[in-house]
């Protein structure tokens, strides 16, 4: 690949990159890179259309069935494609034109959100429609993914890779704020039926944005230039050749699994649907719930100038989980919207750190060969954990109730994050390459 768009985004930070920023506010940097910033704006406006959907589907499922089991059951329609196509999906990004595996993804994608527009339009209010439409969609983004991921380090400088990843994530959950609070207004002024309608319709066509900020993107195909590695390739040999690099990094490995306790016992989704409406009433209280987690991140994003300034990343990162995890249970126990609001919120600006450190650890420690296969691998992580974590909510809601499930899942995350993070230490003394030089 052409190095040009690396190349223009060091000549427009220049000396600045040298320079440590003091500033609390986020680092813009990265957007004076061209490429960079389509893929940006792309992705924002994007992931804020689909905001509308991912409400819209867990309320028509409750609409439907009226059980938080069923609501449930739409993370494991979402998690089996993950695991099959986010392994594939990183796969082929290490072997073909990352621009265009995200083009054709993405068009997946874009399909399946037309499909529940339709089944929305023909009023079927079938559960198993849904949750094939949920496998669909899901094995797209398992596929966009890791080639969307992988892209960045191409594009932007090395040292602006932490502020890349920020920008995405504040961007994201800004479009994860008002996404729900807009489905929120439209399920309070319209019946569920007209509501998911009109949720699904405004995410199909915002969707087109990221297929123009894709496709203005530079050629980005596969990197192999070191004279010894065999090329990769995308059936199993190369998926296997990225797990046995996976297993001989302990950090990227506790990384991983400090996340899966995270989202797996502490995530809440998937009972927005019934306590909104058990304890306050139904309406927009729905909209307010999907949005509070974004909302902390957002302000978490906007606040993060010293995020790339930490040495400790490896214990920013465990501090940061068992954050979330205490913030999620203290937020399981609140009979106010507000509070419940507040604590999420500010589960949700330590999501934002965690999610940082967790992707530009693994984006140091992969040279490009394996990038997509690592990035695969960890979209099946990051996407897949929530997908477990709805099952676990709602199966485990249906048995001891709503508090117990929400609140107990989010301290048992905390305590089994510090468990693991003493146990083995290795991600505990994890400092980045350029900090690690810093200190010889």
């Amino acid at each position: 690949m052409s190095q040009e768009p690396v190349e223009a985004a060091s000549q427009v930070t220049g000396e600045a990159v040298k320079e440590r920023r003091r500033s609390w506010v986020i680092d813009v940097r990265p957007l004076r890179g061209t490429a960079y910033r389509r893929m940006w704006i792309g992705n924002g406006v994007s992931y804020f259309g689909f905001q509308f959907t991912s409400v819209a589907v867990p309320v028509e499922m409750f609409s439907i069935t009226r059980s938080s089991a069923w609501v449930g059951l739409l993370g494991i329609a979402a998690l089996v494609p993950l695991l099959v196509f986010g392994l594939w999906g990183g796969a082929a990004a290490d072997v073909v034109d990352r621009r265009k595996l995200l083009l054709a993804s993405s068009t997946l994608a874009w399909v399946a959100t037309a499909g529940l527009l339709v089944q929305a339009l023909l009023g079927l209010h079938s559960p198993w429609v849904l949750l094939a439409l949920t496998a669909v969609q899901s094995a797209g983004f398992a596929v966009s993914s890791p080639a969307r991921q992988a892209i960045i380090p191409r594009i932007v400088p090395g040292e602006l890779v932490p502020a890349a990843n920020t920008l995405a994530y504040t961007t994201t959950t800004a479009g994860g704020v008002l996404g729900p609070l807009a489905a929120g207004l439209i399920f309070g002024a319209w019946s569920t039926d007209t509501g998911v309608t009109i949720a699904y319709a405004v995410d199909a066509v915002l969707f087109t944005i990221s297929f123009w900020a894709t496709y203005r993107l530079p050629p980005i195909p596969p990197v192999h230039d070191d004279g010894v590695t065999a090329r990769p390739t995308a059936g199993l040999r190369g998926i296997a050749d990225g797990l046995r690099f996976l297993g001989g990094q302990p950090v990227l490995l506790l990384s991983f699994a400090v996340d899966i306790v995270a989202m797996v016992l502490a995530m809440p989704r998937a009972l927005f649907p019934e306590i909104a409406e058990d304890r306050f009433g139904g309406g927009s209280a729905v909209g307010w719930l999907f949005a509070a987690i974004a909302i902390g991140s957002v302000l978490g994003g906007l606040t993060s100038g010293w995020i790339g300034r930490i040495k400790r990343q490896g214990v920013a990162l465990v501090i940061a989980v068992v954050g979330w995890g205490i913030a999620v249970g203290l937020a399981g126990l609140a009979h106010s919207l507000w509070l419940m609001v507040l604590l999420l919120a500010v589960g949700g600006a330590a999501d934002l750190v965690s999610a940082v450190y967790r992707q530009s650890i693994l984006q140091t420690f992969a040279p490009d060969r394996l990038r997509g296969r690592l990035q695969g691998v960890f979209t099946v992580v990051v996407a897949g954990g929530p997908r477990l974590g709805d099952l676990r909510a709602g199966a485990t809601a249906d048995v001891a109730g709503p508090t117990a499930s929400w609140a107990g899942g989010g301290f048992a995350a905390a305590g089994l994050a510090v468990v693991l993070a003493l146990a083995f230490p290795a991600l505990l003394r994890y400092r980045p390459p350029a900090a690690a030089e810093d200190n010889r």
